[in-house]
């Protein structure tokens, strides 16, 4: 079998996508599992390859279609999709240009995954506020991503070696997330871990495990009603259906449960409540899935990091993470499709 082509969008030119793209490009470790393409621009790629004295050790070569893509394990293509100027470039202050540009990497990869000319997609960090002043509307890669393939049922999932958590909601104040979840919203993310975990893991029975939104998952209504009358109804369709799925429980034990094996994963209410303990355990090579796509996607799980960027010492852990799950997930997807696994 082929090893799979992963896209792996640059990101933010001013940002640290690109070194730890070349990071990750010179372990042998991540070219072993798949074709690695670049969807960005060679220009600031052989810039990057240059400062961290990698030159010799990643070819950078600019292409401009893959479908007749003959790979070797030394050359890092690109598809040409910018042509900038890295002197111009102001590391750590995007501008328009790079804030077009982000989204234009992104939605290359998008259609050549649609189209199977890549098995999946692998994002860097992007900025928000750049994207939105280049006139892209959106509050993040997720929901580009499921505008662009139409899908309406997704979630996020961050993945570590010792611990899996996905998301009920994202990006909201804590003001305002008692009143947006619903049983609904519940069910779906469970569903989709559910089907993830099946598909994608080889888990063929996962134990779920959905937290409480209040202390003490609501200590029978004391502190809230939001698990009575919004998650339980959520856990029992899905219990309903035949998925194992346990609460809710209180989030102060479930993770640490979960740590130890007896949840393959955990469902967390909000933001935070989910991403400290999986930061905490895996901060560095912790993988961020967004399920429900048609495309199989992941992305590191840190941001542009202005701070650092073109220094030569941002941490490539979660990118190389990042590509190798990749690759495995369609792995997986591919075996499947040939019929040589049987569920």
């Amino acid at each position: 079998m082929e090893l799979p082509k992963i896209g792996i969008t640059m990101g933010d030119p001013t940002g640290i996508g690109p070194e730890v793209i070349v990071k990750s490009y010179q372990d042998p470790k991540v070219t072993k599992e798949c074709v690695p393409i670049i969807l960005g621009d060679a220009n600031v790629l052989k810039k990057t390859a240059a400062a961290l004295h990698a030159k010799g050790e990643v070819n950078v070569i600019s292409i401009e279609d893959i479908k007749s893509l003959r790979p070797n394990s030394r050359s890092m293509y690109v598809v040409k999709l910018s042509n900038l100027d890295p002197m111009r470039l102001k590391i750590g202050r995007p501008d328009k240009i790079a804030g077009k540009m982000m989204v234009t990497y992104i939605k290359e990869a998008v259609r050549l995954a649609m189209n199977n000319y890549l098995n999946a997609i692998v994002t860097a960090p992007i900025n928000k506020a750049a994207i939105n002043n280049a006139g892209f509307n959106y509050p993040g890669h997720t929901e580009l991503l499921a505008e662009m393939t139409r899908t309406e049922d997704y979630c996020m999932m961050l993945v570590g070696k010792k611990l899996k958590v996905s998301l009920v909601t994202t990006h909201l104040s804590i003001r305002e997330i008692a009143n947006t979840i619903t049983p609904g919203m519940i069910f779906k993310t469970v569903r989709l871990t559910y089907e993830a975990l099946v598909d994608y893991f080889g888990i063929k029975n996962p134990k779920i495990a959905v937290v409480a939104l209040n202390p003490h998952a609501g200590e029978d209504g004391l502190f809230g009603v939001e698990e009575k009358e919004l998650i339980m109804p959520g856990v029992k369709k899905a219990e309903s259906m035949g998925i194992q799925v346990f609460g809710p429980l209180p989030a102060d034990t479930a993770f640490h449960f979960a740590y130890k094996g007896k949840y393959d994963v955990v469902v967390g209410i909000y933001h935070d409540q989910a991403l400290i303990p999986i930061k905490m355990i895996n901060f560095d090579d912790s993988v961020n899935v967004t399920l429900g796509l048609p495309i199989i996607r992941t992305s590191v799980d840190h941001g542009t990091a202005y701070d650092i960027a073109g220094k030569g010492i941002a941490n490539p852990e979660s990118m190389k993470a990042a590509i190798v799950l990749a690759s495995k997930m369609a792995g997986v997807k591919q075996k499947k499709q040939s019929g040589t696994i049987v569920r």
